[in-house]
């Protein structure tokens, strides 16, 4: 498999889903569901011009540093949060870590397909019964990449949904998923780039970035990350990389 997609006989999709299966992850399971990465960073031109590396996410790094602030807390001695250097836990069972979340979890998946069945009652029944607060909500595909952005806690990255299934986009059952506080907008359909026109189009597009030059180029980075030499011990604490 890896021959094939460095002879470019497979498509990057097609070899991150084989990965995944080979690493056992499955749909079959949310705690270990397949895992994607976030390609793009530009979520806000009105074009998207995929011959520009600057409209790319940098590959060789966990999602939760790629932007150089918070990789300064990440790394940071005696921030607010519980960092690498001063985390030591006392009974000594728990090994240091950047991270305290995951990539990939049962509830980043259920967040990203709230408006899809099962998906739907699957929050709805981690949430004790009802819908989570709406500005928890996954309502915008820019607001959730500028609270990546923002914040080191946040290191979700995407699912295979992302590149071939629009419908996850649309509340085509018409849930009351609720309004935000301040802006007071309901919570519908997912709120697309502005060079996105549909969620098929947004669909589309986001395949065409996962297939270009830049992604084929620097997706093995990606893959050391996630499946690779940079998942454990002194290459992952240079990464920044350790999770919880």
């Amino acid at each position: 498999v890896l021959q094939k997609w460095v002879n470019r006989e497979i498509s990057n999709f097609d070899y991150l889903i084989q990965l995944n299966t080979m690493a056992g992850r499955t749909y079959n399971d949310l705690a270990q569901y397949p895992v994607f990465p976030w390609i793009l960073r530009d979520y806000t031109s009105e074009e998207l011009d995929l011959n520009n590396p600057a409209v790319f996410r940098d590959l060789s790094k966990p999602i939760g540093v790629v932007n150089d602030k918070n990789a300064k807390t990440v790394k940071e001695k005696f921030s607010f949060f519980f960092r690498y250097e001063n985390f030591e836990d006392p009974l000594g069972i728990v090994d240091k870590f950047h991270y305290g979340t995951h990539y990939s979890n049962a509830a980043g998946v259920m967040h990203y397909l709230i408006r899809v069945e099962p998906f739907t009652t699957l929050h709805i029944q981690l949430q004790s019964g009802r819908f989570d607060c709406a500005d928890r909500q996954f309502h915008s595909i820019p607001a959730t990449w500028q609270a990546l952005m923002d914040n080191p806690n946040d290191v979700k990255e995407l699912i295979p949904e992302f590149f071939y299934f629009p419908e996850f986009l649309e509340n085509q059952n018409g849930f009351n998923l609720g309004q935000l506080q301040i802006s007071k907008e309901v919570v519908n359909d997912v709120i697309l780039p502005k060079w996105a026109h549909s969620p098929e189009d947004f669909i589309y597009k986001h395949r065409r970035a996962l297939e270009s030059e830049y992604v084929s180029a620097h997706l093995h980075e990606w893959i050391d990350l996630i499946f690779g030499y940079k998942q454990r011990g002194p290459a992952a604490v240079e990464a920044l990389n350790v999770f919880y």
